[in-house]
């Protein structure tokens, strides 16, 4: 796969800024881990109140750091003044999400002008070993000259 090259220098700093603003990543205790073109990785730590009947993590929590991470990928590499939203991601739950902690990463698979195409993945680390939980595809649209930030409406 050849490299991904950022439309922005400083895109980095442009998606740090807008997860901040994301309040449900900050509600879950999602942090942003891994920032780089086209890839993108987002941590969370177990909690009790994010879970299922079984204990298990909710697979709504993992699917929402699984799309988020997708999109901020792809984000990664768009202009500056444009913002992303998800238009479809479609998850197959592999295994319980059971662990300590939980990574979503979100990697772009192709970026178009318009529309991207981003494979998904949570692991879920108990006792030091990762196991694949969630595995998807999603698609995000470019919102160009439509700079990312909150809306109403």
């Amino acid at each position: 796969m050849l490299p991904l090259t950022p439309q922005d220098p400083d895109f980095e700093a442009r998606v740090r800024a807008s997860f901040v603003r994301q309040a449900f990543m900050s509600t879950l205790g999602a942090r942003l881990l891994r920032v780089e073109p086209g890839l993108c990785e987002i941590e969370l730590d177990y909690r009790a109140d994010l879970t299922q009947q079984h204990g298990y993590l909710h697979a709504a929590v993992s699917t929402a750091i699984a799309d988020s991470a997708g999109g901020y990928a792809a984000y990664s590499l768009m202009p500056a003044a444009s913002s992303v939203l998800s238009i479809e991601f479609k998850v197959n739950l592999l295994e319980p999400a059971r662990g300590e902690r939980f990574v979503g990463r979100g990697r772009v698979l192709r970026a178009g002008k318009r529309m991207s195409v981003c494979a998904l993945e949570v692991e879920a680390w108990h006792a030091g070993r990762a196991t694949v939980c969630l595995s998807g595809l999603q698609t995000v649209m470019c919102l160009a000259n439509q700079p990312d930030g909150l809306t109403r409406g």
